[in-house]
C-alpha cells in the first residue's frame, strides 16, 4: 500500500490552470485527508508506504511526524512535482536532494524508495535512475509497464518487482495481464474509473500470477469536497480523471483494506 502524499492543487491534470507560483494561494486540504486515510489504515491494522512531496513536508512537517509515528515508510516524492519529462539531470538532482533534505528534517527513519511524479521515468529520462543511487535511493516505483497512457509508461517494461543497473531495485505499480493485454489495477484513477469488483479481481490476478499488488492513492482521492477548477474544454480528460469517483473512494478503500493485506514496500523488499 502506498500514498502519493501531495495535495488537490499539486497534480499534473490541474497544472494547466494552477501553477507553482499558485500553489501558496491555495487551500491546503492534505493534513485532514491524510489523516483520514491514517485512521483507515489504523482500524485495519496496515502498514503503507508514503511518497511524500517535499513541497508538502516543508509546510506540514507535523504531519510528516504523524505518519512516522503511525508506523509507516516515509519516501520521497521529489519536491515539486515537475515530470522528469520537463526536467534536465541537473534540474532533477537538485530537486531530489532538496527534497530529502527537508523530508529528513521531519522524520527520523532513513528514505530509501523515491516515485516520480507521474509515473514519468520512462525510456526517454531513464537517466534519473543513476542519480537515485548517487543519491542513496535503494528502490524506485515509478516505471508503469503500460503503454497507451499519453504522460507515462514503458509498454515492455517488466511487471514484476527487479533489479534496474545492479543497484536499483524497480517496484512497478501494479498491472494484471487479462488474455495477452496488460491493465493497470494499481489504483488512483484506475480505483475510481473502475468498478470496484473489477479490480478486486484484477488485483487477485496479480497475487494468482506470484506477484505482491502494488497499490497507490493520492489524499485529494478522499476529499470530494475539494475546491472544483474551470479546465479548457479540450482538458476535458484530465478534468474528468481527477473529479470522477471522489465520493467513492473512501468506501472504496475500506472494501479494499478488508479484502486484501498489505504492508509498506520497504517491509515487502526487506529492507
Amino acid at each position: 500500500m502506498s500514498i502519493d502524499l501531495e495535495d488537490w492543487f499539486c497534480v499534473n491534470n490541474l497544472s494547466q490552470v494552477i501553477t507553482r507560483d499558485d500553489w501558496n494561494k491555495c487551500e491546503l486540504r492534505v493534513v485532514e485527508s491524510t489523516q483520514r486515510i491514517l485512521q483507515l489504515l489504523s482500524t485495519h491494522n496496515t502498514q503503507a508506504t508514503f511518497f511524500v512531496l517535499g513541497w508538502i513536508a516543508e509546510r506540514v512537517p507535523d504531519l510528516i511526524r504523524e505518519i512516522e509515528q503511525h508506523g509507516h515508510e516515509i519516501a520521497t516524492h521529489g519536491y515539486s512535482h515537475y515530470l522528469l519529462s520537463q526536467m534536465t539531470p541537473e534540474s532533477f538532482e537538485k530537486d531530489l536532494q532538496k527534497a530529502l533534505k527537508v523530508t529528513k528534517a521531519c522524520m527520523n527513519q532513513e528514505i530509501l524508495g523515491f516515485r516520480a511524479p507521474s509515473f514519468t521515468i520512462t525510456e526517454k529520462t531513464s537517466w534519473a535512475l543513476d542519480i537515485l543511487i548517487k543519491n542513496g535511493i535503494r528502490y524506485d516505483s515509478s516505471i508503469f509497464p503500460i503503454g497507451f497512457h499519453p504522460d507515462y509508461g514503458t509498454r515492455d517494461a517488466r511487471l514484476s518487482t527487479h533489479t534496474l543497473n545492479g543497484l536499483l531495485i524497480e517496484v512497478p505499480p501494479s498491472c494484471a495481464e487479462v488474455l495477452g493485454c496488460r491493465i493497470p489495477c494499481a489504483g488512483g484513477g484506475y480505483f475510481r474509473l473502475f468498478p470496484y469488483p473489477l479490480t478486486k479481481f484484477l488485483l487477485k490476478r496479480c497475487n494468482s500470477d506470484g506477484r505482491p499488488a502494488i497499490f497507490y492513492l493520492h489524499p485529494w482521492e478522499l476529499d470530494p469536497e475539494q475546491p472544483r477548477v474551470r479546465l479548457p474544454w479540450r482538458s476535458w480528460p484530465r478534468k474528468f480523471r481527477h473529479y470522477y469517483n471522489l465520493s467513492k473512494t473512501a468506501i472504496r478503500l475500506e472494501k479494499l483494506l478488508t479484502d486484501f493485506e498489505f504492508t509498506s514496500i520497504r517491509k515487502v523488499l526487506g529492507l
